[in-house]
Order: C-alpha cells, then sequence, then structure tokens
C-alpha cells in the first residue's frame, strides 16, 4: 500500500497582512463567446476585489481572470469552424477579455492556458507530482462527458430509459450532461491519499466553502473513501492540450492543466516561497457546477506541493433560462454585449448583484429582460433623480447659510442611517453576502428620498430646505463611497458631482470625508452613458 506521508495536516494560511488579496474567477472555457453566466462570475468577483482595495488601500489586490483553452470539445469547437485549435482560442479568448473590459472587472491578469509560461507550471508540477511517488500508469473506465471534460463513476450517473420520443441515454447527476462509457489507459493521480488531510481540513475551517450547503456535501463526501483520478488523455484521442512530460503519446487532462492555472497567474513556480506574491487565494469565485474540482482535486495537489490551501470558495448558483442553466451548448444564452449596449454596464452590475448576490445553493437567478428594466428604473429612481431634486435651483435658492446650526427632527434618522451604513454593508460583505450589502445602500438611499418628499424643502422654512441639502448630500455621498464596488461609474460620477476628491473615496472616509463644490442642475446617472 503507498505511504500515507502525504496524507499531512494542511498548512495554516499566512496572515492576511503580509500579502496581497488574492481573488479569482473561473478560467472560463472558450468553446463559444462568454453569456451572462460568464459576467455574473466576473462582476461578482470584482464586487469583492473593489471593496478590498476601498477597505485596505495600501494592500494591493491580486485579481485573475481568464480561459482554460484546452480539451476535447475546444478541439471539437475548432474542427467544425476549420480552424486550427490555437487560432479558434485567440479569437474567443479575446471575447472573454473584451467582455471583462466593457464590463468594468478590475482584474490584474488576464491568462490564457495556451501561454507558454503556463505549459512550464503544468510541466513543473507534473514532475514534482511524480517525483513523489503521486502518478503512475493505469486503465481507467468510466461515463465520459465532453461538454463537462469529466469522467464520472457509476454512482455519479443517471440511466435515463426511453420512452418513445426520446432515446435512452445517461447523464451526470451533477450536470445532467450526456455520458459516454470510455475506458482507456490514462496516467492517474493518487487523490485518494489525500482523504483524511481534506477532511480534517474542511472540519476545521467551516467558512472555507461558502455556501455552507456545500460544505457540508463535501464534509459529507470525505467520510467515504476517495477514488483515483485520471489526468491524463491519450493523444489519439485529444491531441490539443499539453504534453505529459516524457511521454508524448498522451495529453494533459485538460482539468488538471485548467486547475493549475490559478497558481500560473501569479508567477508559480516561484523562486522563493511565492507567499509575497499572493498564496494562498483569498477567495475563488466558481459555479457550484465546478465544486468537486475546486475544493477536492485542486486542494489535493496544493497539499503535495505543500502549498497552503485557498482560504475560501464561493459556488454561487447558475442564471437560468426557460428553467433550465444558461448553456452554450443547449443554445438559451443571452448576449451580454447586448445587454450592456441596452441598458449600460452598472445597470446590469446593479441587477446582477441585486438578484444574484445571495449565494443560496440550488437557488438559480431567472435571467429577465423585464426585471432588469425595473432594475434600470430603480436605480435612475433613488439616485440621480434624488441628486436632481436636491440640487434643484427651487431649494438653493431658499437656504439658509451654511453656517447656521439647523437641527431638523425630519432628517435625524436618515442621518443616523447614513452614519452606520459602511460598517453595515462591511459586515454583508465580510459575510458573503452581496446582495444585503447593496439593499442597505438602497435602504438609505430610498430614505433619503422619503425625508425629502416629506420636508417638501422647496415650500418649507430656509432653515429646512438648508437641513434637507446637508443631510441628503450627506447620505449621497455615503452612498457614493459604498456604492464604488457594485456601479463604479455610476459611483465615481456621483462622487464627481459631489466634489469627493479622489483621495477621500476610501472606505474610512464612509465616516470621515467631506464634500467639495458640488454640481447643481445637471441631469447624471444614466448608466450607459
Amino acid at each position: 500500500m503507498f505511504s500515507k506521508a502525504f496524507a499531512r495536516v494542511p498548512r495554516r494560511w499566512v496572515s492576511t497582512s503580509n500579502k496581497p488579496w488574492y481573488i479569482t474567477t473561473p478560467i472560463f472555457y472558450p468553446n463559444a463567446i462568454p453569456h451572462i453566466g460568464h459576467l455574473y462570475s466576473l462582476v461578482t468577483a470584482d464586487i469583492f476585489a473593489r471593496y478590498q482595495t476601498l477597505k485596505n488601500p495600501s494592500r494591493p489586490v491580486c485579481f485573475v481572470t481568464g480561459t482554460d483553452e484546452h480539451g476535447l470539445k475546444i478541439q471539437k469547437a475548432a474542427l467544425d469552424k476549420g480552424l486550427p485549435p490555437k487560432e479558434f482560442c485567440d479569437a474567443i479568448s479575446q471575447q472573454f477579455r473584451k467582455l471583462a473590459n466593457e464590463a468594468d472587472v478590475s482584474f490584474t491578469k488576464f491568462i490564457r492556458t495556451s501561454e507558454e509560461a503556463h505549459y512550464t507550471s503544468v510541466e513543473h508540477i507534473w514532475r514534482q507530482l511524480d517525483r513523489l511517488g503521486l502518478i503512475y500508469k493505469g486503465s481507467y473506465s468510466g461515463w465520459y462527458s465532453i461538454t463537462d471534460e469529466c469522467f464520472y463513476t457509476e454512482g455519479q450517473v443517471l440511466h435515463i430509459a426511453e420512452d418513445g420520443n426520446t432515446p435512452a441515454r445517461t447523464i451526470s447527476k451533477e450536470t445532467g450532461a450526456t455520458v459516454e462509457y470510455s475506458s482507456e489507459t490514462n496516467y492517474m493521480f493518487r487523490l485518494s491519499e489525500f482523504r483524511e488531510a481534506l477532511l480534517q481540513h474542511y472540519t476545521s475551517n467551516p467558512d472555507s466553502v461558502v455556501p455552507q450547503s456545500h460544505h457540508a456535501r463535501l464534509v459529507s463526501l470525505l467520510q467515504s473513501p476517495l477514488e483515483d483520478i485520471s489526468i491524463s488523455r491519450p493523444r489519439s484521442r485529444l491531441s490539443w492540450g499539453i504534453p505529459v512530460p516524457n511521454d508524448s503519446e498522451h495529453t494533459v487532462y485538460v482539468w488538471f492543466d485548467a486547475l493549475i492555472s490559478y497558481l500560473t497567474g501569479i508567477g508559480y513556480p516561484w523562486p522563493d516561497s511565492g507567499m509575497s506574491k499572493g498564496w494562498p487565494v483569498d477567495m475563488q469565485v466558481i459555479g457550484k457546477d465546478i465544486v468537486r474540482f475546486h475544493a477536492i482535486y485542486l486542494p489535493a495537489v496544493l497539499l503535495a506541493l505543500g502549498l497552503p490551501l485557498q482560504r475560501q470558495i464561493l459556488a454561487h448558483a447558475h442564471w437560468t433560462s426557460s428553467q433550465k442553466k444558461m448553456s452554450k451548448s443547449l443554445g438559451n444564452t443571452t448576449d451580454p454585449f447586448q445587454a450592456i449596449e441596452e441598458f449600460g454596464i452598472d445597470s446590469i452590475r446593479y441587477y446582477l448583484a441585486k438578484v444574484g448576490g445571495r449565494f443560496q445553493d440550488d437557488v438559480g437567478q431567472y435571467w429577465s429582460h423585464v426585471q432588469l428594466a425595473k432594475h434600470d428604473k430603480e436605480l435612475q429612481t433613488i439616485l440621480g433623480n434624488l441628486f436632481m431634486r436636491i440640487t434643484s435651483p427651487a431649494i438653493a435658492s431658499r437656504m439658509a447659510p451654511a453656517s447656521s446650526d439647523i437641527h431638523n427632527e425630519t432628517f435625524v434618522p436618515l442621518l443616523q442611517a447614513s452614519k452606520a451604513l459602511p460598517s453595515l454593508v462591511s459586515s454583508h460583505m465580510d459575510g458573503v453576502n452581496v446582495a444585503d450589502a447593496l439593499e442597505a445602500v438602497v435602504d438609505v438611499l430610498k430614505l433619503a428620498n422619503k425625508c425629502l418628499t416629506d420636508a417638501v424643502p422647496w415650500k418649507s422654512s430656509p432653515e429646512v430646505a438648508r437641513a434637507s441639502y446637508d443631510s441628503c448630500l450627506e447620505a449621497l455621498r455615503v452612498s457614493g463611497i459604498c456604492l464604488q464596488p457594485f456601479i463604479p461609474r455610476v459611483a465615481a460620477e456621483l462622487l464627481d458631482a459631489l466634489g469627493v476628491s479622489s483621495a477621500e473615496r476610501s472606505w474610512n472616509h464612509g465616516h470621515t470625508g467631506s464634500l467639495g463644490n458640488v454640481v447643481s442642475g445637471v441631469r447624471l446617472f444614466r448608466s450607459k452613458s
């Protein structure tokens, strides 16, 4: 029996104060142009990245996204287009980069697994694992899904009988993708040796995978033995990929190749420990269908390499269309570029965060053009119209001087809510609840609108007009700071209009900052502009 020397306790995470804060999205599979699901992952990660930058301005954020360009699915898609795989990937990968740029995603590295640096990283890790005796050659049989680029065991598939209209078929229980039985000689990784260490890690770190239901399933799964897994495919079946070192007849399995990209993205192999470059990952944003790869397979490799495990994995649900997960193969996707063109990126980000930001397991989000339009209108109403109303000449002409000692009971709740807002938003964000964090800002803006309507400052005394002006502008200033992770363009436009200097826009300035020269009488906050 193989030695249990590798089933050791996972290394504790390094202090969060002595390395960059590191976040990743999935490395997207570019077999077709991107859809709303890809935009959702990008925006979700960007919200956390921007929040960390604002919260700790002196600590750099490392944000890696990119494209996973090898595998049989890419090979077949390129063949269908009559293009070499690399040329096909060049075109599609550029669309993913374009989407990230148009969505104002603040990535620091866009990695492509077809890059030479990634080949070097994969080959280095393969040789390390091989030297440790963790790779061996063996026969592998199982149900293979081209869609998922993954082998499944008998227990992971569902056999569906023919019903007269639909022929008999076998699908993955996890993803619903069609599978076919395959048997071949592959290189295997001794995943079975890491079960105990992984179980101890997840048992000791209950927040390491969210939502909690995914964590509970992992702990349950790790109660039983793990099977060794295939990490190569015969080159006769898969030619588009990284060749196995010292064996040109085999290609590195695409999932193994892709998972290593999170290390490649921050310069692995490192000349030193690499901790100063950002490892370990502080947060990995992924879809719930790839939890097993990121929470079992990658950590096992990290343990073998003697590296700390990821700090936290956020597994989000999927956006659906026609009651099904958006999928390029199903043809039920929504074009994100078209949506951005129609509504503007900040309205799209606002909708994605508000509807999809609670990350409840198995609660997918149904994409709706009607609902998107409603959220677009809400953003204009609670934010843009509030600014227009409070800076109107009707109020400006009635206000008492700024030096007046003014106190008005109508605006006390608004001032209190504004003061508490940064801490409340932080509490939700630190608890991985984007939707409630955004909702907290929305509540303050709605309260400001209500207070303004109730006070009727354009008809009231100069003292009420001044109290309305000061209180609502302060609510807008604090809200603008808190909105920066969610809708960065609109937030910047608001803070510019309020005269807030660029030096007073970090999270702490939600409490301590001040206004400058406020713009008035200008229509702002149409997010498409």
